[in-house]
This record gives C-alpha cells, sequence and structure tokens, in this order.
C-alpha cells in the first residue's frame, strides 16, 4: 500500500470550510469528495484517493437491471472485497422496482451506502429515461425515491444535476421531493442536462437547494482549487465538495487542497517527477492486479494520459507508452518519461 504517500495530518477543524460531516449514521473524518466517475473511479483509484485524503468516495455507476450485471466489467464494479472505510455504491436506472432491488442486492454485497444517478448526461443513459432524463418527470423521482427509501436499512443519498435544460431548471422542486423521501445526502452539479460540461458551473442554484433541503447538500462541478472550495461553500451552504475531473491523474488533489484549506499556503502546483513516478507505478500494480495483466495495460493508458498531461513531451509519451503491451513494458516507460522530466526540471 502506499504509506508513503498518506496524509500525517490534515488538521481538520470546525473553524475552517475543511471539517468533517456526516450521511446518516455515518460520519467522514473530512468533506472532501471523490465524485463516482464510470471507467475512473474503480476500486484502485477510489483507495488511493482515499490515502490521499478523500474523505468519502463512491463506486462507479451499475445498472438497476441486474440481468446486466453478468458482464466482467459490472463484476467488478460491484466487488468491494478488501475495501477500507464506508463503502457507497451508486445506481443507475428509471423503474422504481429494479432501482430498489439493486439496492437491496449491492447491500448484500456490502455496500453501506446507496447513491441514486439522477445526473448523468450520457445519451445512452439519457435514451433509456434514466440519469438526468428523470429530472424531467418529479412524480417518477418520487416514487424512485420512495421505493429505494423503503427498501434497505442504509443511508441513500441522490446526485443530480440543477436540471434537465436552463429553461426547466428544477433542481430546488427535486431537492423538495429528496427531502419529503427521506433522502440523506443529496449532491447538486452545478449544470443542466442541457449544458454537459460545456459551460462553466453555476452554483446559485445551490443556495436556493439548501432552502429545501435540510439534509447533507454536497456541491459538484468545477471545483479544483482551495478557492474554489471557500467560495462554494460561502455562496450556497453546501456541507461538502465532491470533486471529479479535478481529480484525474491527481489524486494528490485531497491532499493539497486540504493542507491549503487548512493553512492558507498552497503547495507547489506539481510533486516532484521522481515522486509522481512512484505512485504511478504504485497505481499500475493495482491496476494490474484488480484486472489482470491485459485489461490492466489497457485500463492504465487513460490514467497515464492524465497523469503526464502538464510535463513537457507528453503528447509523444502517451503515443509510446499507449503501444506497451505488457505490464512490465508499461511500467518501464513510464520510469524512463518522468526520469528524463527530472533531468529538464
Amino acid at each position: 500500500m502506499l504509506d508513503s504517500f498518506s496524509i500525517h495530518d490534515q488538521r481538520i477543524g470546525t473553524q475552517n470550510v475543511l471539517h468533517p460531516f456526516t450521511i446518516g449514521r455515518y460520519q467522514f473524518a473530512n468533506n472532501l469528495v471523490l465524485a463516482p466517475m464510470a471507467g475512473i473511479t474503480d476500486r484502485p483509484f477510489r483507495v488511493l484517493c482515499r490515502q490521499f485524503g478523500a474523505g468519502y468516495t463512491v463506486a462507479e455507476m451499475v445498472a438497476a437491471n441486474t440481468a446486466l450485471w453478468g458482464s466482467r466489467q459490472s463484476l467488478r464494479r460491484l466487488d468491494y472485497s478488501g475495501e477500507s472505510g464506508i463503502i457507497a455504491a451508486q445506481i443507475v436506472g428509471a423503474n422504481p422496482i429494479e432501482l430498489a432491488q439493486a439496492a437491496q442486492l449491492n447491500v448484500d454485497l456490502g455496500a453501506q451506502i446507496i447513491d441514486i444517478n439522477m445526473g448523468c448526461p450520457a445519451q445512452k443513459v439519457c435514451r433509456v429515461a434514466a440519469g438526468s432524463a428523470l429530472l424531467r418527470d418529479e412524480p417518477l423521482v418520487g416514487r424512485i425515491l420512495a421505493a429505494v427509501v423503503a427498501a434497505v436499512q442504509v443511508p441513500v443519498t441522490l446526485k443530480i444535476r440543477t436540471g434537465w435544460s436552463p429553461e426547466t431548471r428544477n433542481a430546488p422542486a427535486i431537492a423538495h421531493i429528496a427531502h419529503d423521501s427521506g433522502i440523506a445526502a443529496l449532491t447538486v452539479h452545478g449544470r443542466t442536462r442541457a449544458c454537459h460540461y460545456n459551460i462553466p458551473a453555476e452554483h446559485d442554484t445551490l443556495a436556493a437547494v439548501r432552502e429545501v433541503f435540510t439534509g447533507t447538500l454536497i456541491a459538484n462541478g468545477d471545483i479544483a482549487t482551495a478557492e474554489d472550495v471557500r467560495r462554494i461553500v460561502d455562496a450556497t451552504g453546501a456541507d461538502a465538495i465532491m470533486i471529479g475531473r479535478a481529480a484525474r491523474g491527481r489524486p494528490w488533489l485531497f491532499r493539497d487542497l486540504a493542507a491549503e484549506l487548512t493553512t492558507g499556503v498552497a503547495p507547489p502546483p506539481l510533486p516532484a517527477p521522481a515522486w509522481i513516478a512512484a505512485l504511478i507505478c504504485t497505481h499500475l500494480d493495482e491496476l494490474y492486479q484488480f484486472y489482470g495483466a491485459t485489461m490492466g495495460v489497457q485500463i492504465a493508458r487513460k490514467h497515464l494520459a492524465w497523469y503526464c498531461r502538464s510535463f513537457p513531451q507528453a503528447t509523444a509519451f502517451r503515443a509510446t507508452v499507449n503501444q506497451a503491451q505488457t505490464p512490465a513494458q508499461q511500467t518501464a516507460l513510464v520510469q524512463t518519461f518522468f526520469a528524463r522530466c527530472a533531468d529538464i526540471t
């Protein structure tokens, strides 16, 4: 494991925007949350981010239709074995009965929190009236939330966008339904589905959500710096901050945010290349073990693209490392590249 990369002292205090928070009966050491991201927040990446101080992580979403759980991809997403900390599973679908059954099965597999996805903007998800498409049908939202909350004895949470489109922004109405349904925590991504990721996130809507939702409120969208955290918490009254795309290739972001929010001093923009190389090799080893050698090498490619993006000659490195077919080849190319980066810097 990554003992040498652990946070030794976050000095979390309630006087700061960095503080413990709760979801139902569970308390988390700090309110920096790793967002669930399909194809990214697998078990190796969740473990890595927790070692760098993420207070809470949520697994990749799985379909509520359990007939689809036979694929290797779904089985891996449902594999929580050996994972420390509170395990949160995210389910996606549009049928209240299927979602309730999926919630029960995830709890049987070890999940301690169930998160319902009503925020995914992907066309393949919205095409079957799931994800953020559900925001167009408030009565159905109510039936889904009631069914899932009644089905399990663990906290149920909900992740949404601010609405289907700017013209139909209805996050406060959904929040009211969530409150009445017994949802323990609500995460709001500051864009509508129509906006995808094409415009800056807005968090003004969260202030309106705060007025009607008394449970734990989590803000999400375009959060990458300590200043972002302070600004959004001050403006919205959110209890926690969820970080997604900014953490790709930067799992140490949680450590750096905690340090700056606590001390007011910004860490260096990037750790030393040799340190990053050692971290990457540890991450790669976990991917190879989790997926097997062949798929592990393939899965690692996107992570390597994110890890190297801020370094000189990153494009040439990606072209080369993407040709690697074995763990040994891939790891050797990583070590060579970052050794050269260390020489340059």
